[in-house]
């Protein structure tokens, strides 16, 4: 991961929200801070039992999608400069055993005293019936969040609170499942001046617009 350009004051503050942010595109994202509290508020209607997977409605022996795209163009430029104000627009990918599997990019950038960090992973499954246990069973380790209808087959957002130190850093995860293809989004901020995090909303509804920047992006790969 390349190193942050940031002024020499605020690098001791910056550290921990990196661990953390760049544990959220591994999809385990740990309690690094002292508080962490789950908050979500879905611009959609949330599902009651939003930790039990719906049934693919295909053969769990279908395989629509046989590769992973290219990460660094799941999201458009326009999303990357509205989440991520003063990032590169091109992204930077992470390091994969299995490119045909599993890809993540990542944005991130600290605009005066304001940082935001952006994942994109997309992981391919063998089936449907996998994508869709695989989803079921993380999901249900990231509880406290609600379904997010219109996102693939199945997705589900939680937004978390953690604060290390007094420095608040708000994140937000969204999982969706199209067909045998996981897409996940991890979008945080903080504000290292205030030591404040962005709000829910902010947090959430940029991860979601993401994500569906993201879907667009694997569907359009198959069609092609």
């Amino acid at each position: 991961m390349r190193s942050l350009p940031l002024p020499l004051a605020l690098t001791v503050r910056v550290m921990p929200v990196v661990v953390l942010a760049t544990a959220g595109w591994a999809l385990s994202s740990g309690p690094l801070a002292t508080t962490t509290t789950a908050e979500h508020k879905t611009t959609e209607s949330p599902q009651k039992d939003n930790n039990s997977a719906t049934a693919p409605s295909t053969s769990a022996a279908s395989k629509t999608y046989t590769a992973s795209p290219a990460p660094c163009t799941g999201v458009t430029e326009k999303t990357v400069t509205s989440l991520v104000p003063g990032a590169k627009t091109t992204g930077q990918e992470i390091p994969s055993t299995d490119k045909s599997l599993r890809r993540t990019c990542s944005w991130n950038a600290l605009k005066g005293y304001d940082y935001r960090w952006l994942d994109v992973s997309y992981e391919i499954k063998a089936t449907d019936g996998a994508a869709a246990t695989a989803y079921k069973e993380r999901t249900g380790e990231k509880g406290g969040g609600g379904a997010v209808p219109g996102l693939g087959d199945e997705g589900y957002s939680v937004v978390n609170l953690t604060t290390d130190k007094k420095q608040q850093t708000r994140e937000g995860l969204v999982m969706v499942r199209a067909s045998n293809a996981l897409v996940i989004i991890t979008y945080n901020g903080s504000d290292f001046e205030t030591q404040k995090a962005p709000g829910t909303d902010e947090i959430n509804k940029g991860a979601i617009k993401a994500a569906k920047d993201a879907v667009a992006a694997l569907e359009d790969g198959r069609k092609s």
